[in-house]
């Protein structure tokens, strides 16, 4: 136990503290609040303000557009300044707003392949069908112009360990919420979870982002695999043909669980297809979401 000096009392402590002039009582409570501030102001300071606004469009310029395949580019947008951050929370998207080529507005949803570990930019991996409205706005686009955007959105959250592993089922441009939190799960040395990915495309050339699931894979054998199945598949092709099935999640992702969640992303149809084949195999709504 603490003990005072033995020519020091409680009492006289008090006396003493009670006879101190105010202003130097004054000047003391001034320092520790002017302490307190730089200990806020340097705790802040290491977490920047996200550029996004969920009330309202921001624009963003275009500052390079890279085509990565016959209908699709890689879209990167410059932020205010070069240690900007979006502010965009995992699982979260931004909803970007254009013109169709009637003139007439459009807003869609899309999902950042890019975190707030990238600082200054981010960037948006865009398919353009020949009829849509909004990929006619991003065909058109061309470095230098703006790009109205407002967010985060969207009711999926996740943090680290939240679950033992995910199970991924995507098609075509659906994979970017995906390509999104795989990043942060194995860019991050204190997640252990576990991702298994089933990537349905109609051929190779269709792919997206394959460069990068291939590193993963290598990099972390171990947490992270992905299985690739092709509508029209080459002559040698070791991956799924045809549709996602029930085998296919079977055999590939992780089978039910309290722990475990199975993601799926990509046109309606093989939502829905997808939302059965599952029910079917016991993955219950819990275990169940879709982006």
């Amino acid at each position: 136990m603490f003990k005072l000096p033995f020519n020091v009392t409680s009492e006289s402590l008090k006396m003493e503290f009670m006879q101190t002039p105010y202003s130097q009582l004054l000047g003391i409570a001034v320092a520790l609040a002017v302490v307190g501030m730089a200990t806020a102001y340097l705790y802040y300071s290491k977490k920047p303000k996200g550029c996004l606004n969920p009330e309202k469009f921001i624009e963003f310029k275009l500052v390079k557009k890279t085509q990565i395949s016959p209908n699709t580019a890689r879209f990167r947008f410059a932020l205010p300044t070069p240690t900007s951050v979006l502010g965009l929370p995992v699982g979260k998207y931004v909803k970007c707003r254009g013109k169709d080529s009637e003139g007439q507005e459009v807003i869609r949803p899309y999902t950042p392949i890019t975190l707030d570990s990238d600082v200054g930019y981010f960037e948006l991996v865009v398919k353009m069908y020949p009829s849509g409205r909004m990929s006619h706005h991003f065909r058109e686009m061309r470095e230098g112009d703006y790009l109205p955007v407002k967010g985060p959105v969207g009711s999926f959250t996740y943090k680290p360990g939240q679950v033992r592993a995910f199970g991924m089922l995507a098609g075509g441009s659906g994979i970017t919420p995906m390509f999104q939190l795989i990043r942060a799960i194995l860019e991050n040395p204190k997640d252990k979870t576990n991702v298994h990915l089933i990537y349905a495309n109609v051929s190779v050339e269709d792919i997206l982002l394959k460069e990068e699931f291939d590193s993963f894979a290598r990099n972390f054998p171990n947490r992270f695999k992905v299985y690739y199945v092709l509508e029209k598949p080459p002559t040698a092709w070791n991956g799924g043909t045809g549709f996602i099935s029930k085998e296919m999640i079977q055999t590939h992702c992780p089978a039910p669980a309290p722990d475990i969640q199975i993601l799926r992303c990509g046109p309606p149809a093989m939502n829905k297809a997808m939302a059965a084949h599952l029910n079917a195999l016991g993955y219950t709504s819990d275990m169940q979401f879709e982006f």
